[in-house]
């Protein structure tokens, strides 16, 4: 009987041990084998949250284990909090690619997109001042090339036939002879080329051209018709009409633009915009072709994009043989000239909004976080102000990952020390149990020999 007492205790200590030691490993199993995300075999730098198929070379996607990702990427040893020991030769998997922080002289050049838009300036929309209805329309379809005064549409309307006819009969009276006084003939024939060149006014303001206007005074003919014409030298981008079709008052029939010269809006962030001041040279490259133009910058436009937070700078140039058309999306180049100094890539900064950080290599495959300060930015390098020195080795390609990384062991390390604690609490708690359990078989058994020395009578 006293024999199991102590037995009993034993065993279970035994098993809740084992439970312990086998449900420990297997939780830090399944952690070690949770996928972090997906990299192409090929091109070790291409990752992906979701299998599937490489872009490149279609080979399935392979995945990364945690427990891999901690033999590559561990808390390195006697450094500041935050840093990352990455194995050399892991740094090419995980897309990682170190720069060098060189010394700049600040000469670069801003690239930037920009879009073509036509010059407002040369934009011509056509449009009557009267009612009617169109009888023909001829080689009017949208894109097509036009020049000044060719006939687009014939169109009939009734306000024409009494404006044409009182400029046709001023119009006579003004050449006709007489044998008035030579005093009343200048009187005469002032007052009539007045009244007859407030009507040709009216017909131009109805809508007629200066072509029919004199064709009405050679023909001494009052027209049906009236030609719709275009007032320039350009291409059609809009048309609101057809044949049999009937118009109403100053509603636009063609909308037609002067290609010649255009207008270059570009999209540029933040400092950059400074860069762009009127009067200043550029180069508008055609991503398609490559071909190249100058332009001068004229102005930057006072809106900024509700969305995208933009400036758009204002750029004018030729436009020879009409290669640049209208929402056409072109590169723009800006030389510029900054002060001299540290330069890294772009890519490797960090902005956090309140602070700018870079890892810095301290030894190889060791990083650390350093802030600092940064000044102008070109192209894809940024001046570094304060917190490197020239020759210092930063990460200039997979910061995010190692960011990430970062902080994301040092909530392990924190987390590992509570969870550590968990077991020990634990498993003290287990055994003052168990010593507890011996001590009350031990008193128990005490108080069994003692009834057996001293028997009740």
């Amino acid at each position: 009987m006293s024999k199991r007492l102590y037995i009993i205790p034993a065993m279970v200590a035994v098993i809740v041990a084992c439970g312990f030691a086998v449900i420990h490993p297997r939780t830090e199993n399944v952690q070690a084998r949770h996928i972090l995300y997906y990299v192409d075999p090929m091109h070790p730098s291409y990752r992906s949250d979701k299998p599937g198929t490489a872009p490149d070379c279609g080979m399935a996607l392979v995945p990364v284990y945690a427990s891999q990702a901690r033999q590559s990427l561990l808390p390195a040893e006697e450094m500041t909090p935050g840093a990352v020991q990455v194995d050399p030769a892991d740094q090419q998997l995980y897309g990682i690619r170190l720069s060098k922080v060189e010394y700049n002289t600040g000469q670069g050049v801003i690239r930037v997109f920009g879009r073509v838009a036509p010059d407002q300036t040369r934009v011509y929309r056509v449009n009557l001042g009267t009612d009617g209805y169109v009888k023909e329309t001829h080689d009017d379809a949208v894109g097509n090339h036009v020049t000044k005064d060719q006939h687009l549409a014939i169109v009939y309307s009734p306000d024409f036939l009494a404006v044409a006819g009182g400029y046709l009969s001023a119009n006579e009276r003004t050449n006709a002879p007489s044998s008035a006084p030579k005093d009343n003939v200048a009187i005469s024939t002032i007052l009539n080329a007045s009244s007859a060149q407030a009507r040709a006014d009216r017909l131009r303001n109805l809508g007629m051209s200066d072509s029919q206007i004199d064709e009405i005074s050679m023909n001494r003919k009052i027209p049906e018709n009236v030609y719709v014409v275009s007032p320039t030298d350009g291409f059609i981008l809009s048309r609101n009409i057809s044949p049999g079709v009937r118009f109403e008052r100053y509603t636009d029939m063609y909308t037609i633009a002067d290609l010649s010269h255009v207008w270059i809006l570009a999209e540029v962030f933040g400092k950059d915009v400074q860069a762009f001041r009127p009067g200043a040279k550029a180069r508008v490259i055609l991503p398609d072709t490559g071909e190249v133009f100058f332009a001068r910058v004229s102005d930057v436009l006072p809106q900024v994009d509700p969305v995208t937070r933009i400036l758009k700078p204002r750029l004018e140039l030729d436009n020879p043989g009409f290669k640049l058309r209208p929402d056409m999306f072109v590169n723009i180049e800006l030389p510029v000239s900054m002060p001299a100094g540290l330069t890294v890539p772009s890519d490797a900064v960090l902005d956090s909004g309140l602070t700018k950080r870079v890892f810095v290599q301290t030894s190889v495959g060791h990083f650390e976080s350093r802030e600092v300060e940064t000044g102008w930015r070109i192209s894809d390098r940024v001046q570094i102000v304060k917190g490197l020195q020239e020759g210092d080795t930063v990460v200039a390609g997979g910061t995010f990952l190692v960011d990430s990384e970062s902080q994301l062991l040092e909530v392990a390390d924190t987390s590992s020390t509570k969870r550590d604690s968990l077991p020990a609490i634990a498993a003290n708690s287990h055994a003052m149990k168990a010593n507890h359990a011996m001590k009350m078989d031990q008193s128990m058994q005490m108080d069994s020999s003692m009834k057996m020395d001293h028997p009740m009578n």
